[in-house]
């Protein structure tokens, strides 16, 4: 009978220490990895519009690729008419 007592014991303890640690995972070190993928993309989205804007002011337009097949995608810098005051 103390055999089966221990046993019980023994299975309820890990069955604790998973469940915590699966309450740590969950709360603590999956937002973690999150906020640092997300941080990641930021500064590579960033890179990537930074390189666009130098391209564009370095040679006046930018080409971007669409696809195998696809006519690239040619980005020009805009600069709206003037209106003339009418007196």
């Amino acid at each position: 009978m103390a055999d089966k007592s221990k046993v019980v014991i023994i299975v309820l303890a890990i069955l604790v220490v998973v469940l915590a640690i699966v309450v740590l995972y969950s709360f603590v070190i999956q937002p973690a990895i999150q906020g640092y993928n997300v941080q990641r993309q930021t500064e590579g989205m960033q890179i990537a519009v930074n390189s666009i804007l130098l391209q564009l002011q370095q040679q006046g337009f930018v080409q971007i690729p669409m696809g195998e097949g696809q006519q690239p995608l040619v980005l020009v810098p805009y600069t709206p008419p003037q209106q003339q005051l009418i007196q």
